[in-house]
Protein backbone atom coordinates (compact mmCIF):
# COMPACT_ATOMS: atom_id res chain seq x y z
CA UNK A 1 0.00 0.00 0.00
CA UNK A 2 0.86 3.66 -1.01
CA UNK A 3 2.11 5.79 1.86
CA UNK A 4 -0.47 8.61 0.66
CA UNK A 5 -3.14 5.83 0.57
CA UNK A 6 -2.26 4.83 3.87
CA UNK A 7 -2.40 7.87 5.43
CA UNK A 8 -5.97 8.94 3.46
CA UNK A 9 -6.81 5.76 5.44
CA UNK A 10 -5.90 6.74 8.50
CA UNK A 11 -7.37 10.64 8.23
CA UNK A 12 -10.79 8.50 7.56
CA UNK A 13 -10.47 6.80 10.48
CA UNK A 14 -9.72 9.33 12.72
CA UNK A 15 -12.36 11.69 11.38
CA UNK A 16 -15.04 9.32 11.31
CA UNK A 17 -14.56 8.32 15.05
CA UNK A 18 -14.68 12.38 15.99
CA UNK A 19 -17.72 12.28 13.94
CA UNK A 20 -18.92 8.76 15.74
CA UNK A 21 -17.93 10.20 19.27
CA UNK A 22 -19.80 13.83 18.74
CA UNK A 23 -22.83 12.08 17.06
CA UNK A 24 -22.99 9.62 20.21
CA UNK A 25 -22.81 12.21 22.78
CA UNK A 26 -25.07 14.00 20.56
CA UNK A 27 -27.65 11.08 20.10
CA UNK A 28 -27.19 9.63 23.91
CA UNK A 29 -28.31 12.70 25.49
CA UNK A 30 -31.39 13.30 23.28
CA UNK A 31 -31.83 9.59 24.38
CA UNK A 32 -30.67 9.74 28.03
CA UNK A 33 -33.70 12.69 28.42
CA UNK A 34 -36.40 11.24 26.36
CA UNK A 35 -36.07 8.03 28.33
CA UNK A 36 -37.17 10.33 31.04
CA UNK A 37 -40.65 10.36 29.78
CA UNK A 38 -40.91 7.34 26.93
CA UNK A 39 -39.95 3.65 26.80
CA UNK A 40 -36.46 3.12 26.43
CA UNK A 41 -37.03 1.36 22.76
CA UNK A 42 -38.60 4.86 21.27
CA UNK A 43 -36.30 7.37 22.79
CA UNK A 44 -33.50 4.86 21.52
CA UNK A 45 -35.19 4.93 18.07
CA UNK A 46 -35.80 8.62 17.89
CA UNK A 47 -31.99 9.38 18.84
CA UNK A 48 -31.31 7.38 16.25
CA UNK A 49 -33.26 8.76 13.65
CA UNK A 50 -31.37 12.01 14.44
CA UNK A 51 -28.32 10.43 14.65
CA UNK A 52 -28.79 9.20 10.92
CA UNK A 53 -29.12 12.83 9.65
CA UNK A 54 -25.75 14.05 11.48
CA UNK A 55 -23.98 11.14 10.59
CA UNK A 56 -24.88 11.51 6.83
CA UNK A 57 -23.72 15.07 7.04
CA UNK A 58 -20.29 14.70 9.18
CA UNK A 59 -19.31 11.72 6.96
CA UNK A 60 -20.06 13.09 3.81
CA UNK A 61 -18.17 16.77 4.29
CA UNK A 62 -15.79 16.17 6.83
CA UNK A 63 -14.72 12.62 6.85
CA UNK A 64 -15.10 11.37 2.95
CA UNK A 65 -15.31 15.28 2.07
CA UNK A 66 -18.02 14.12 -0.91
CA UNK A 67 -20.64 16.60 -2.04
CA UNK A 68 -24.23 15.79 -0.88
CA UNK A 69 -26.11 13.85 -2.88
CA UNK A 70 -29.86 12.52 -2.63
CA UNK A 71 -29.11 9.55 -4.40
CA UNK A 72 -26.18 8.69 -1.82
CA UNK A 73 -28.59 9.78 1.17
CA UNK A 74 -31.20 7.79 -0.47
CA UNK A 75 -28.89 4.70 0.52
CA UNK A 76 -27.70 6.30 3.59
CA UNK A 77 -30.77 5.34 5.41
CA UNK A 78 -30.09 1.57 4.47
CA UNK A 79 -26.87 1.40 6.76
CA UNK A 80 -28.60 2.55 9.45
CA UNK A 81 -31.48 0.34 9.41
CA UNK A 82 -29.83 -3.03 9.16
CA UNK A 83 -27.58 -1.22 11.87
CA UNK A 84 -30.98 -0.15 14.51
CA UNK A 85 -31.82 -3.84 13.73
CA UNK A 86 -28.51 -5.60 15.08
CA UNK A 87 -28.22 -2.89 17.69
CA UNK A 88 -31.68 -2.66 19.05
CA UNK A 89 -31.29 -6.90 19.29
CA UNK A 90 -28.12 -6.14 21.31
CA UNK A 91 -29.87 -3.32 23.48
CA UNK A 92 -32.67 -5.55 24.37
CA UNK A 93 -30.08 -9.14 25.18
CA UNK A 94 -28.33 -6.39 27.31
CA UNK A 95 -31.41 -4.79 29.32
CA UNK A 96 -33.38 -7.68 28.74
CA UNK A 97 -31.62 -10.94 29.55
CA UNK A 98 -28.17 -9.48 30.92
CA UNK A 99 -30.03 -7.15 33.03
CA UNK A 100 -27.34 -4.16 31.99
CA UNK A 101 -28.40 -0.92 33.14
CA UNK A 102 -30.69 0.76 30.39
CA UNK A 103 -28.98 3.82 30.30
CA UNK A 104 -25.43 2.00 30.01
CA UNK A 105 -26.35 -0.83 27.28
CA UNK A 106 -26.49 2.06 24.50
CA UNK A 107 -22.94 2.62 25.17
CA UNK A 108 -21.75 -1.13 24.78
CA UNK A 109 -23.91 -1.43 21.78
CA UNK A 110 -22.25 1.78 20.27
CA UNK A 111 -18.37 -0.09 20.87
CA UNK A 112 -19.88 -3.66 19.03
CA UNK A 113 -21.17 -1.51 16.15
CA UNK A 114 -19.05 1.22 15.01
CA UNK A 115 -16.65 -0.80 12.89
CA UNK A 116 -19.54 -2.01 10.96
CA UNK A 117 -20.65 1.32 10.91
CA UNK A 118 -17.06 2.87 9.27
CA UNK A 119 -17.36 -0.10 6.78
CA UNK A 120 -20.59 0.47 5.69
CA UNK A 121 -19.84 4.40 5.25
CA UNK A 122 -16.96 4.33 3.61
CA UNK A 123 -18.60 2.30 0.59
CA UNK A 124 -21.84 4.54 0.58
CA UNK A 125 -20.15 7.43 0.52
CA UNK A 126 -17.17 6.51 -1.47
CA UNK A 127 -18.19 4.51 -3.86
CA UNK A 128 -22.00 5.41 -4.21
CA UNK A 129 -21.03 8.96 -5.22
CA UNK A 130 -18.54 7.91 -7.99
Amino acid sequence: MQRSGLKQKIEHLLRFLSGGFLNTIFTYTIYFFLKLVINYQWAYLFAYIVGIIFSYCFNAKIVFKVKYSWKVFSYYPLIYIFQYIVSSLLLYILVEVEYLNDTVAPLIVILIITPLSYFMNKVVLLYKTS
